[in-house]
């Protein structure tokens, strides 16, 4: 008896519902459509800020891009992160491969920089950064930090 009661109500409501909206609908598609037939679609329409940033403007155009991280620079990554595993010369250049905090290689240069400093020199045992940050603050004197292969491991 309730299912009935409740099926009638919702069929009631759904005939009204389809009932009235029918014709409204179908009216005020036509004031849309008799409003269309008056606008001028020759020239695009214009936008007036009002003192607001325009929506619409590229905030790109004209300007070229240089990603924050260029060449050499390793900007995610801090020194105390760092392990040295090994240094590797190659045709005359010194090459030190870095183990950063997932446990990915790195494989650096002098100059190298990281987010609070770089590479400042490099020999065959040792490699040399210097920190000129503290989290994210300058430091007042750049700290020198030396990382050094233990001779067992040479």
């Amino acid at each position: 008896m309730r299912r009935m009661i409740a099926g009638l109500t919702v069929l009631a409501a759904l005939a009204l519902l389809a009932g009235g909206s029918g014709a409204g609908t179908f009216a005020g598609i036509q004031d849309q459509e008799a409003a269309l037939e008056g606008l001028d679609t020759s020239k695009p329409p214009l936008y007036s800020p009002s003192g607001r940033r325009d929506p619409f403007k590229d905030l790109l155009a004209g300007k070229e891009f240089k990603e924050r991280a260029g060449a050499g620079e390793i900007s995610e990554l801090a020194i105390d992160d760092m392990v040295l595993k090994g240094i590797v010369k190659h045709r005359g250049k010194l090459t030190a491969i870095l183990g950063g905090p997932q446990g990915f290689p790195l494989f650096v240069q002098t100059g190298t920089r990281f987010t609070d400093g770089y590479i400042l020199s490099l020999t065959e045992t040792q490699i040399v950064f210097r920190k000129v940050s503290e989290r994210g603050m300058p430091l007042m004197r750049p700290k020198d930090i030396v990382k050094e292969i233990v001779a067992e491991e040479r």
